[in-house]
Formats: structure tokens, sequence, C-alpha cells
């Protein structure tokens, strides 16, 4: 197999159907099993290119075994192992990567409910509750479900993948209300700095709000967000984009910050429109005037109409605005670790006791 315009995800499927399923089909015919290019990197969200191959990238591949072979996994890796050839074509079989310094196979071999904890912080198995849907992120959510999948004789994974295609729809009303309150609280500033002499501050709160507009288009497609490199790519391919990507340069290049303002508002309105369309909650506006003063915001009845039609009292029992920890924190070093992430359920735990 050649490498000269191979993807990532092309080379797992001809590393995995020329390579790994004949050895596995002679060795453990009576397995079952599952594999894919899931995980980490760019390849996974079908994004590499020829830069991607100077870390990480090569003859990688995801096998999953249901819970009754979770005794096996140390087996099927150590076969690995020792069976492998040194080389794919051109591709070594056993390489270094960022996360480990040894030259080992890179076939992850896992249970389909350890793998899919290692990613999103909790255990999907068996269903999840409220606060585990706030303490995963879309990216961690896409590294369980974004790869292609090449076999499947798993009873668990697709399972796993389906319940994980979106949040139960109650959730979906916080988190949708959380980003729209994200707006009503900064949208005015925009005006506000740059008359009081901050053109600086005007571009920056008309930045994140221009995040958070991004945000919210993912949420109402019902797609995850993946990590910020891949942020505006991703976003090109959401039906949305078309329209609502040039309000967003518009906004990003504005030379003053009535023209930020307008852009600005013209976003919120078509994604109130969408979010019409979908049937849930929508005043006739999204966008109306700041009081008295020469600024407009998001009408706070745009957020509270989600929060009113939530039914789930453990959703009932939350902070109603604070949304999913993606909402909330922006550290790459909290948001990428599925630990800390699951940790700061109590956070969550602790901010619902206190009303």
């Amino acid at each position: 197999m050649t490498g000269c315009h191979l993807s990532g995800t092309e080379l797992a499927l001809g590393f995995f159907t020329e390579a790994v399923e004949p050895l596995l089909s002679r060795v453990v015919p009576e397995l079952r099993y599952a594999a894919a290019r899931l995980g980490s990197g760019s390849d996974v969200l079908g994004l590499d290119n020829e830069m991607s191959r100077d870390h990480d990238w090569g003859c990688r591949l995801t096998l999953l075994v249901d819970e009754d072979d979770r005794d096996r996994v140390p087996e099927i890796s150590a076969i690995l192992e020792k069976e492998l050839p040194e080389r794919f074509g051109e591709f070594p079989v056993r390489f270094p990567v960022t996360w480990d310094s040894s030259v080992s196979h890179r076939v992850e071999v896992a249970t389909v409910a350890d793998f899919a904890a290692s990613r999103l912080g909790v255990d999907p198995s068996g269903g999840l509750s409220v606060l585990d849907w706030l303490t995963v992120t879309g990216q961690s959510v896409l590294e369980v479900t974004a790869g292609p999948v090449f076999t499947d004789r798993t009873r668990t994974l697709a399972a796993v993948q389906t319940l994980l295609a979106w949040y139960p729809p109650d959730v979906e009303r916080h988190v949708l209300a959380a980003g729209w309150q994200r707006l009503c609280q900064l949208f005015p500033m925009v005006g506000r700095t740059a008359e009081a002499g901050d053109e600086l501050g005007s571009r920056l709160l008309s930045t994140g709000l221009i995040g958070d507009l991004v945000w919210l288009a993912f949420a109402l497609s019902r797609r995850w967000v993946p990590y910020a490199k891949w942020r505006g790519t991703v976003f090109r391919s959401l039906p949305v984009a078309a329209r609502l990507g040039p309000l967003l340069d518009d906004a990003a290049g504005a030379s003053g910050w009535m023209e930020r303002e307008n852009a600005l508002a013209a976003a919120c309105e078509m994604l109130l429109g969408i979010q019409r369309q979908r049937g849930l909650p929508a005043p006739e506006a999204a966008v109306i005037s700041f009081f008295d003063r020469p600024y407009r915001t998001v009408d706070a009845a745009v957020p509270q109409g989600l929060l009113v039609g939530i039914t789930d009292q453990d959703v009932a029992r939350l902070p109603p605005i604070v949304g999913s920890i993606e909402q909330w924190a922006d550290s790459t070093d909290v948001l990428s670790s599925p630990g800390r992430r699951a940790a700061l359920q109590a956070t969550y735990r602790g901010w619902a006791n206190a009303g």
C-alpha cells in the first residue's frame, strides 16, 4: 500500500483488511469484535492532511469486544504484538506516539465500555445521567462515534453510538438556554465598550459572541462540536452555515460597532428561526432594545421559554443557565481530561443543592 495521498482512515482500513483481520481469523476465529478508527486524531474526523503525519499518524486501529470478553483483551493485544509484521507497506506497524514513547503496535484493544469511558470520562453502557451528559464534550463524543467502523460483531458498540447521537430533550433545552443566556449577558456590551473608547474591547466581545453563535449553530443542528482546531472547518458543513457564515464574517470584520451589532443581531434572528422550525419555544424576535440605551441584546424570553418546558426533575434542579462544561470552562487541560471533567459533577451537585 502506497501512502502518497493516503488518508488516515484509508490506511486504517487497509491495515485492518490486509493485516489484522486475517491474523485474527487465523488465531482467534471465534472472537466477536468491532474494528474501527476511533479515538484521537484528525483522521477520525476525516480532516487529516499531509501535515497530520508529523505526529501520532500511522497504522492505528481500534479493536473492541463486549464485556464478556474482557479477560481476552490482554491476550489479543499480545497476539497482535507477537504476530503483526514490522511494516505494512511503507508504514511502520510499531511506533511511538505523544502519550507513549514505547515502540509498540497502535491497535487499541479494549472493551466497548472501557474505550468509551476512556474518552467520555463516564461509562455509557448503562445509559448516561444528566450530570454525565453535562460533563462530556462534543470532541469526546466524536472520538467514540465519528470515525469509520469497518466491521462490528459486538452487541454493544452500535448501542453506545446510538445513545451518543445527541442530548436527551430536556438536557438539550438546558444547554440551548445557557447558550442564549450568554448572548443576553454580553451582546449590549459590544456597543457600550466602543462608545466608551474601547474599540479593542468591543472587538473582543464580538469575537466571543461569534463563538457562542457557532456553538448554538451546532447545537440547533444537533451536531457535536469538535475541538477548536477543526471547529470552523466542521461548521462549514452545517446546513445553516451557508446563510449564517457570511453574517459571522461581517461581524468579525466590521470596522464599527453598529455594523458588528447589526450582523450579530441578524445571526441571532436566523438561529432563532431554526429553533422555531424545530418546534422548540421561540418568541417572535430574538433581539430587543437594551432598556433605554442605544444598544440591543437578546431577549431573556428566548432562554426562559426553553427552561419552562423542562419536565425532567434532575434537569430542573440544575442552576438554570449554566449549561454544559463546554459552556463555562475553556481550559484545554480541563476539557481534554476525562477524569477532570467527570470530577466536576460534584460542582454541579453543589450548585443544585445550593438552590
